[in-house]
């Protein structure tokens, strides 16, 4: 069950209800997960959903090496809704299932692509460190330019973001589907 009461369809303000319908018509195709919870303040959810249709589908990263840092930074965060959302996104841009499930595990997977072992380096440090190191960013810049290093390390922010709104606020998985991290510990649960 999510902390909060999740916004229906049935419940919307006209200005919830505005950016649902930007939502849905726009690549996304459905209102689900963190935009659920954002919706409490539209202006925050239509800039959220905005900003994140912008990094998700227009930059210069392919969607299999967008997938793939998204996919890093839902294991970094633990987060099973963002894991569950995206597992079948990287699936469709290419990303193999022995590969999918060492990011599971919060491996490096083997026989990567050098793009792949780039971007998958690249995103584990900065979820890992809250930074990159030079050689790693000095090989991101030189392979992937300027644009698509900022355009990356955007990507990984915006995720972490996604994945911790998420968790705070416990947007449920669809009935049946079992979380792939153990759900989060709360403070006060010790």
């Amino acid at each position: 069950m999510p902390r909060i009461p999740l916004p229906t369809p049935e419940t919307l303000t006209p200005e919830q209800k505005a950016v649902h319908d930007r939502v849905v018509a726009g690549p996304r195709g459905q209102l689900r997960g963190p935009l659920r919870a954002a919706l409490y303040n539209p202006e925050l959810a239509d800039r959220w959903q905005a900003f994140g249709e912008l990094l998700r589908y227009r930059t210069t990263l392919t969607p299999r090496l967008s997938e793939l840092a998204i996919l890093v930074t839902a294991q970094a965060c633990q987060s099973p809704f963002e894991w569950y959302a995206h597992r079948p996104e990287g699936e469709k841009a290419g990303l193999e299932a022995p590969l999918l499930d060492a990011l599971q595990r919060g491996e490096e997977p083997a026989g990567m692509t050098e793009d792949d072992a780039l971007v998958w380096r690249f995103a584990h440090e900065l979820n890992r460190l809250r930074s990159v190191t030079d050689a790693t960013y000095a090989a991101a810049l030189a392979r992937f330019g300027a644009r698509a290093v900022v355009e990356l390390t955007a990507l990984v922010g915006y995720y972490t973001m996604v994945a911790m709104t998420l968790n705070a606020h416990e947007i449920p998985l669809p009935d049946g589907v079992a979380p792939v991290f153990p759900l989060p510990q709360h403070a006060g649960a010790r």
